[in-house]
């Protein structure tokens, strides 16, 4: 089993152009943490970040590249055929999906959820269904087997653009397990969608001096510092899901034309 974490990043977010490679602090960008928060971990073997065949995404490549991190060019608005293609040419058969929104993911949850996934056969776990984990820190993983499995059968915009509904929305068809928290923290976010999302995380970074930076320091922070999390308190986090639903619909509508 090879376990690999596809990073799928993209200087053309809708919300935040260009935010991945907006600096967290100084020479140190969303991505920078991104992937130094998952080089922590213990159980991956190969990670990749899976960037566009766009030109603005010249950028991310050489980022990586200096950085020394595989990357990977594929579909800008299929996502999941780009996963599917980077799996297939780094031969991964384990995938951990991150996206480049959560500069603090924490590598601990991770390294636990790839241990559940190793000990069991179950072909796709995760941490928001429903989530219990704050925003920012929500981990996927799946089998090669599974991926192709939803790259040949997907069809709504949504499956393609967001890599994991087609196997969510058909549970009959995968072995899906659910981690939870003992306490719900859903309600924390520093995920970075916003500008004020930015703000948070930057605060949080000039903050705590450890690195890497897990979820449980965060937490601690928020508590002895309850403002911050005023910061993005008013971000609309539907957004996304309102804009899959209404292509979808158009999608579902223009076959039936």
């Amino acid at each position: 089993m090879t376990i690999g974490c596809i990073i799928q990043a993209r200087m053309g977010s809708s919300r935040l152009p260009g935010k991945v490679m907006m600096e967290i602090e100084k020479n140190k960008p969303v991505l920078y943490y991104v992937i130094s928060q998952l080089q922590y971990c213990k159980l991956i073997d190969k990670l990749i970040v899976a960037t566009t065949t766009l030109v603005e995404d010249d950028k991310i490549v050489k980022y990586c590249n200096e950085l020394c991190v595989d990357s990977y060019r594929g579909s800008p608005q299929n996502v999941l055929d780009r996963y599917y293609q980077c799996a297939k040419k780094f031969s991964v058969s384990t995938i951990v999906r991150i996206p480049s929104d959560k500069p603090f993911i924490d590598p601990e949850v991770v390294d636990n959820i790839i241990d559940k996934f190793r000990l069991n056969s179950y072909d796709y776990i995760t941490t928001f269904l429903p989530s219990t984990f704050p925003s920012g820190t929500e981990v996927e993983i799946f089998s090669f087997k599974a991926l192709e499995y939803a790259w040949k059968n997907a069809e709504l915009p949504s499956e393609k653009e967001h890599v994991t509904p087609y196997i969510y929305n058909h549970k009959d068809q995968f072995k899906i397990f659910n981690v939870t928290l003992p306490e719900d923290l859903s309600h924390y976010r520093w995920a970075v969608d916003r500008i004020e999302d930015l703000t948070l995380v930057r605060s949080i970074a000039s903050r705590i001096k450890k690195r890497p930076i897990s979820m449980k320091d965060v937490i601690k922070l928020f508590n002895r510092e309850p403002q911050l999390i005023d910061i993005n308190k008013n971000v609309n986090r539907e957004e996304g899901t309102l804009k899959s639903i209404k292509e979808d619909e158009n999608f579902v509508k223009s076959r039936k034309l």
